[in-house]
């Protein structure tokens, strides 16, 4: 079994220092292998805010660590920045590459930068990379959950949400659910939620469900919806029916721990 951490939308420079340490106590309780961070790590994409939040991953010790911007990580009021070195500050402390991925037995995980310089809030994924990654799943074994995950979310519960919609998601749900994507992770609306798409859009091609993560670590928290943080049992079980469980976990009202509060199991057919 393979213990996936996802900390979404922490926003470094407006962090709640009890939250922090409460997200660390719950990492050494849980012992995650794998921690993804799904974007808007910082506030301000300042060198500091990136500094802080490298200082805090690595101070939680997850043996692998999977990272992808939002649009709060590259600058905001320095426009030549933007323009010519929009990922400097990210770069530094996450490395180089903007779309990682991860393998391992029981799952890939394929990560998207969906940010673009010239789109303040929206997201945006295109046609090539819509198809790289219909290809890259299709590579990947039958029993191994396949994960993408991208900052924007590719479906929202409600129309209040729309407007906050990746650009080009309604072809890659398509593109991706034909090509063998399981889950698609997000965060970006601080709202956290599980949707099965498959139910809702009858017309894809296999079962293929939505996982968004609230604001991890913010000050920013919309109203019903604490900071919180997803946690993804992932298990592959070979010629069984492969059983993946979403954990939700909300900062509680004590002011000292998380706390589980929801669980999600998805199931998928056993594969031929």
């Amino acid at each position: 079994m393979t213990l996936l951490l996802q900390v979404s939308d922490p926003h470094f420079g407006t962090e709640r220092a009890p939250v922090v340490q409460a997200l660390r106590q719950l990492v050494q309780q849980q012992q995650p292998q794998l921690l993804l961070l799904s974007g808007d790590i910082t506030q301000r994409a300042t060198r500091r805010q990136f500094a802080r939040a490298r200082e805090f991953v690595d101070a939680l010790n997850v043996p692998q660590v999977v990272a992808l911007p939002g649009n709060h990580d590259i600058p905001l009021f320095n426009p030549l920045a933007r323009l010519l070195r929009p990922y400097a500050n990210y770069t530094e402390a996450f490395g180089h590459s903007l779309e990682n991925e991860y393998e391992n037995e029981d799952v890939l995980l394929l990560t998207l930068n969906t940010t673009r310089w010239y789109r303040h809030i929206d997201g945006e994924v295109s046609d090539e990379q819509i198809d790289r990654v219909a290809a890259r799943l299709r590579q990947a074994p039958a029993d191994r959950w396949r994960i993408v995950a991208t900052h924007q979310p590719l479906a929202t519960p409600s129309a209040e949400e729309s407007h906050d919609l990746l650009h080009g998601h309604e072809k890659a749900l398509r593109c991706w659910a034909a090509a063998g994507a399981d889950v698609v992770m997000g965060g970006h609306i601080h709202l956290p939620y599980v949707m099965a798409m498959h139910q809702r859009e009858p017309v894809l091609p296999a079962p293929l469900w939505v996982v968004q993560a609230g604001t991890a670590l913010s000050n920013r928290v919309r109203a019903g919806a604490p900071n919180s943080v997803n946690l993804l049992r992932i298990e592959s079980a070979g010629t069984t029916p492969r059983q993946l469980l979403v954990e939700r976990w909300d900062y509680s009202g004590d002011g000292k721990s998380f706390e589980l509060v929801a669980t999600e199991e998805l199931r998928t057919p056993a594969p031929p």
